[in-house]
């Protein structure tokens, strides 16, 4: 059968559009499935923040998931707070619900250290805590403190309870009597045996002025150790009250018609017949903890900056104020600890010590640095006391409970931060820092 030319063109056309029509079926991409319906998740153990019915649990609501709602598809705000932020104070005493970050053993220094070098209002509080009887408590929890700056509640980011090494800023008194002054040379060689290889000294004495002994720190467990301790044993002082009148007041040796000692020397600075001067007294204690707390503002972040003292407190002479050098320690994270020997180590003498008579030197001024700083005390008469001093309160400094916060303060208000660290148990004695100031070093 023959077709016509019409016929004949109406086939090639229905032909070509069928082979389109194949051709793009074949290129469209198959249309998906759809979703198949999933069982909602059960709430994991980790959920912070109260559970509302209807709204879902965490601090922030989340609001209905209708597509109507255009902030239903975006993610709920996570109630944690970043480790680089800080949370605020919303309240005197308001109640910490997020746990503090708790480092694995070994790495809590390390958390602290990087933290605070990260965030510039991050505080580190060292606390010490001891039982009715004086020895220290194990086992607290960060449930167990509470930490107020400024009488504002600050939430614990960082709660560890690692050792941390220590630099150890040794100042030694050689104005001491003599008989006190044996005693304090012949434990000098127990220090050593309390610390660690982890641990750098450096060595100070003073007299009538501070003397770095040490030069610089050096390693704990170092040959160089007992050498610089050698060099600060002195004979002491004889507190020998001056002769002013009788047969054995005259002067036997003379320069220039002068008596060589002045002591003796009648109607001068020893008084005559009817006074008598008492010769005055120098201990610089304020500028011996001032040079060892600049030697100890160089030491890296990390380790626990201690100044031991070894004296019996007494302070005149010095150039440096009380007020001045505590003012350094507070702001270079700086504790004083001792040992009290002599006068202000004898039984209720060395409580009297404590009260400053005015006019008078300052006979004990070591109680209020220890308790300023964070520090702890110990009183000993003899060599065994005060050699097992020195392994007592090393450890005291090295195993502290380490807190952490991110103060609410600014960082450029320099003025006085009070510290008050509480514990939720009865009769614990609490020991650290009453406050601190900041310092150009934190906002680096």
């Amino acid at each position: 059968m023959k077709l016509s030319l019409p016929a004949i063109a109406l086939a090639a056309f229905l032909s070509s559009s069928l082979s389109l029509a194949a051709l793009a079926q074949q290129q469209q991409p198959p249309v998906p499935d759809a979703p198949t319906p999933q069982a909602p998740k059960p709430l994991s153990s980790d959920v912070n923040g109260p559970i509302i019915p209807g709204e879902g649990a965490g601090d922030t609501p989340t609001g209905p998931t209708s597509s109507s709602n255009p902030t239903a598809q975006q993610p709920a705000a996570s109630s944690q707070t970043p480790s680089s932020q800080a949370p605020t104070g919303q309240g005197k005493d308001q109640v910490q619900i997020t746990q503090p970050e708790l480092p694995a053993a070994g790495e809590g220094i390390d958390k602290v250290t990087k933290l605070g070098t990260i965030n510039v209002n991050f505080v580190e509080v060292p606390v010490t805590v001891k039982d009715s009887k004086g020895k220290l408590v194990a086992g607290l929890t960060w449930r167990d403190f509470k930490v107020y700056e400024n009488d504002t509640r600050e939430p614990l980011q960082v709660f560890t309870v690692d050792p941390a090494p220590l630099s150890i800023a040794f100042v030694i008194d050689q104005s001491l009597t003599s008989d006190v002054m044996a005693k304090v040379n012949n434990s000098l060689g127990a220090i050593q045996g309390a610390l660690t290889p982890y641990d750098e000294v450096a060595v100070f004495s003073y007299n009538n002025g501070a003397q770095d002994r040490s030069g610089g720190f050096t390693g704990a467990q170092s040959a160089r150790v007992p050498f610089v301790l050698s060099m600060t044993k002195v004979a002491g002082e004889e507190m020998l009250a001056p002769v002013t009148d009788g047969p054995l007041a005259g002067c036997n040796i003379r320069q220039n018609g002068n008596c060589v000692d002045p002591n003796i020397q009648p109607g001068r600075s020893a008084g005559g017949s009817t006074f008598m001067t008492i010769p005055k007294e120098i201990h610089t204690l304020n500028d011996a903890i001032l040079a060892a707390a600049k030697e100890l503002s160089t030491r890296p972040k990390g380790r626990r900056r201690i100044i031991y003292v070894i004296s019996d407190g007494k302070e005149s002479g010095s150039k440096a104020k009380y007020s001045e050098v505590v003012r350094y320690l507070e702001t270079n994270k700086t504790a004083v600890y001792g040992t009290l020997v002599g006068d202000s180590a004898r039984w209720g003498e060395g409580y009297v010590s404590r009260f400053h008579v005015p006019g008078m030197m300052t006979d004990n001024i070591l109680i209020k640095y220890a308790h300023a700083t964070g520090g702890v005390l110990d009183s000993e008469r003899g060599v065994d006391g005060i050699e097992k001093s020195y392994a007592k309160i090393a450890e005291e400094a090295r195993t502290q409970y380490t807190l952490g916060y991110y103060s609410h303060q600014p960082i450029l208000d320099t003025r006085f931060r009070k510290i008050d660290v509480r514990v939720e148990r009865p009769g614990m004695e609490i020991i650290a820092k009453t406050g601190y100031y900041t310092s150009g070093q934190d906002a680096h």
